[in-house]
């Protein structure tokens, strides 16, 4: 697509993104509602001398960007649901070689199959603890189709400069929804790339414990395990270098967090000045959310909003300073109540409600005020 403004779906905004950010390889497995980005990617790839691969199924997918960028490409696949557990085992593996790439969860409402064309945001918590093991994830949660361009992009910024499978964990509805999608000129938004390792530094043991990244086929003796392993990727079992590598992994994590508060792209804060309650949400859900906030405030309530950009890693200290002198938190999210849990622990000073809706419908607005009119007459 070129530059200007552009009217389209979530999905084909996500591709679109990926592509702008550098993704030149793309493995997938249809399944709804991702399939509109695995269908552009398949149409536009070629366009860009890039390659589409249409795989076996969701293992074989993931399997596939991880040696595509092992190869030195930028990689992306894209999922719901169930395919998303089955990407578990090999974006644990992503994850302890330190593989930079892209997977895109669209969720449906589950368990199982599901509602397979519905929407949910059923997986939050299966980003953050679905592989085994320890890991520290980085997951955007785009709210329309233009962050869902910009979120991708977001997401190939992040995977390449920290070295690490990043998440874009969006849902149904956005990944469906048309919305205006304005698409900047080339090298006005910006793009990382990866900072390739391309000498042999003066100790080995420095090959996997930077952000430098060395390629197959540069003549390095790479070696890459899913095992326990030394700084040179050699197979060693020894406490010292696990305990090592696992610190580093959640070092990563931590450095991640701080520049996403640094660029804006933890948490937007809306009308919380002087707020004694507060709205929280994400993704689809926060639509709705910030709509009963404009109401209620319209009518009189003290109400602010609180978006989540980043669902991982959870902006802790940011929310403890936004919720500071707020009384109630409402959480509104398309599950049974998962974030509502997190925001409970870190905001121990406010009461916490969850407002919890699932079988594949978001929220109406009406719904959301009438809860929060409901607690502010008692």
């Amino acid at each position: 697509m070129k530059a200007g403004l552009h009217f389209v779906d979530g999905g084909t905004a996500c591709a679109e993104g990926a592509i702008y950010a550098g993704c030149r390889f793309f493995a997938g497995y249809p399944i709804t509602p991702a399939t509109s980005i695995v269908e552009w990617m398949a149409k536009r790839l070629p366009q860009k001398k890039g390659y589409y691969l249409q795989m076996e199924d969701e293992i074989a997918s993931i399997a596939a960007i991880i040696g595509a960028s092992w190869a030195g490409g930028k990689a992306m696949t894209a999922t719901s649901g169930p395919g998303f557990s089955l990407m578990q085992e090999n974006l644990g593996y992503a994850y302890l070689t330190e593989t930079p790439l892209v997977v895109v969860d669209a969720q449906r409402s589950g368990p199982s199959t599901g509602q397979a064309t519905m929407p949910g945001q059923q997986d939050i918590m299966q980003a953050r603890y679905g592989t085994h093991g320890d890991v520290a994830p980085i997951a955007f949660c785009p709210w329309s189709v233009q962050e869902m361009f910009e979120f991708t992009i977001h997401a190939f910024n992040y995977a390449e400069r920290f070295r690490t499978p990043t998440l874009v964990m969006t849902d149904g509805e956005i990944s469906y929804m048309r919305e205006a999608l304005q698409i900047p000129k080339s090298g006005e938004f910006p793009v990382i790339d990866r900072q390739r390792l391309t000498k042999k530094h003066s100790s080995p043991d420095e090959i996997f414990l930077r952000y430098e990244m060395p390629r197959f086929g540069d003549g390095m003796n790479l070696l890459v395990t899913g095992s326990a392993h030394r700084p040179t990727g050699v197979r060693d079992y020894t406490p010292h270098f696990h305990r090592a590598t696992i610190n580093w992994l959640f070092e990563k994590s931590r450095q991640a967090g701080v520049a996403l508060n640094a660029e804006g792209l933890d948490v937007d804060v809306l009308h919380l000045d002087s707020a004694s309650t507060a709205v929280l949400s994400f993704g689809a859900s926060a639509r709705p959310a910030y709509q009963a906030v404009l109401t209620a405030r319209k009518n009189g309530s003290d109400v602010g909003f609180v978006r989540l950009k980043t669902l991982w890693p959870l902006p802790e200290q940011r929310l403890l300073e936004v919720f500071a002198n707020v009384q109630r938190i409402f959480v509104v999210e398309m599950n049974m109540g998962m974030m509502v849990n997190e925001i409970a622990r870190i905001a121990k000073h406010a009461t916490v409600v969850s407002i919890p809706k699932v079988a594949g419908e978001v929220h109406q607005s009406s719904e959301i005020l009438d809860r929060i009119m409901e607690d502010e007459s008692v």
